[in-house]
């Protein structure tokens, strides 16, 4: 497998957007895994990437009409060796799980490879599919916080609804979506947002912070709503969709780092925006979707 069809299979540029579910959920959690807290996005980077490979290897027959230039269907990669891939990547995440928490940590990474895995072989053609894969990532902010659902609940709250919007949106990408399916997209996105600014609730809160949760916010809502607003406009323009989607699945920097600054850490949350630019310049070479 020659680096190029790999990274295109994995879809590389939008592991960059990953990181930032831990991170906020360990912000939430006041850094439950202390100096081992690198492991947890570092093991949400390979679990996504897995979920992208699987979801190839699930999807050969499909992108073999709808997507014939994929790495699969164009011949580049076998599928078998996308599954390998798959299972190194999942076996991967899980080690580093465990350096970054041990069992508490696995208590959450194990449902969640679960998630991703019955997302990419059942759920992502069935009605389930939003839903389920807004479960991965609400899971994802709980493995960084340490399993602790009390302290990030708002966060993985934020995190699944913009998922459910942007996985609900994709399924039109080839075909067009239905006003319906654009509405509900957008929904969602308001409903990240509002669930982030709750979380920034409480007297104790830094004018600063809440600044940089004002411009995270402003941000997002120009980038990844603008962008949904345009495919309700059209929803049967499957390039607006698209790109629509593609907005989503990168523009949720912007949310993440709007929850890091709520809890209090906007030095992170800065080093994330900056990570959400680095995915748009890498999308141009290797497509998120």
């Amino acid at each position: 497998m020659k680096p190029r069809d790999a990274a295109e299979l994995v879809r590389l540029p939008a592991a960059l957007t990953v990181p930032g579910d831990s991170l906020a959920g360990a912000a939430a959690a006041r850094w439950p895994y202390g100096g081992r807290t690198w492991a947890a996005p570092a093991a949400s980077v390979c679990l996504y990437l897995a979920g992208m490979a699987l979801n190839d290897f699930a999807d050969a027959d499909l992108d073999a009409v709808e997507r014939p230039e994929r790495p699969i269907p164009s011949g580049r990669v076998d599928a078998f060796e996308a599954l390998g891939l798959a299972a190194a990547l999942t076996g991967a995440g899980l080690t580093l799980s465990a350096v970054a928490g041990g069992k508490r940590a696995l208590r959450v990474a194990i449902p969640l490879t679960a998630t991703i895995w019955t997302y990419d072989l059942w759920a992502q053609r069935t009605a389930a599919g939003p839903a389920v894969m807004a479960l991965a990532r609400g899971l994802d902010v709980l493995l960084g916080a340490g399993g602790d659902p009390r302290r990030a609940a708002l966060p993985a709250l934020a995190i699944a609804a913009h998922t459910a919007g942007v996985t609900t949106l994709s399924r039109g990408e080839v075909h067009g979506a239905t006003p319906a399916t654009a509405t509900a997209a957008l929904a969602a996105t308001g409903t990240a947002a509002a669930a982030t600014a709750t979380a920034l609730a409480g007297p104790r809160r830094r004018s600063r912070d809440r600044w940089a949760v004002a411009a995270s916010l402003a941000g997002y809502a120009a980038t990844v709503g603008r962008a949904q607003l345009a495919a309700l406009r059209t929803p049967g323009d499957a390039g607006t969709v698209r790109a629509a989607t593609g907005t989503g699945v990168r523009g949720v920097t912007g949310l993440q780092s709007a929850l890091l600054a709520a809890a209090g850490a906007p030095v992170v949350a800065g080093a994330l925006t900056a990570l959400g630019g680095l995915a748009r310049i890498a999308s141009r070479k290797v497509s998120p979707t």
